[in-house]
């Protein structure tokens, strides 16, 4: 199941179903998005698919993280310099100083307030809490 937004661009088949509908650079488009998104969760519930659930989950709270991160960081770049060859694909600073932000983007704000909605929205269902209960009780 993994923490937070961990994994979400690596299990197949969901990255490929999920992603592209994955957006967020207009409020527009992140409503749009964030739907789709929301009933793929749904499907995968009614489907009794609780990985392809919390995978729509992940999408939906990264939805909300990356626009953030360009509501605060022009151009989404938080931190300074390249990541070190030996952490690409992991997300944290890495010794690195982090940027200064920028005045917020109220555009991407919107957007990061959409997906956070849609997000809680998938967090509250009852049937995905059951379900990710039953999962830690058996996996851990």
């Amino acid at each position: 199941m993994g923490t937070g937004e961990q994994g979400v661009l690596l299990v197949q088949p969901y990255k490929a179903e999920i992603l592209p509908h994955w957006r967020f650079a207009t409020p527009e488009v992140a409503r749009e998005s964030s739907e789709k998104i929301y009933a793929m969760f749904l499907d995968y519930l009614a489907q009794g698919d609780f990985v392809g659930a919390d995978m729509a989950r992940k999408f939906l709270q990264m939805g909300y993280t990356r626009s953030r991160r360009y509501a605060n960081h022009k151009g989404g770049k938080k931190y300074d310099g390249p990541v070190p060859d030996d952490k690409k694909g992991q997300s944290g600073a890495h010794g690195r100083a982090e940027l200064p932000r920028s005045p917020e983007d109220p555009v991407k704000a919107e957007s990061a307030r959409i997906f956070k909605a849609k997000w809680a929205q998938a967090e509250e269902n009852a049937d995905y809490a059951a379900r990710k209960k039953a999962h830690k009780a058996q996996y851990g």
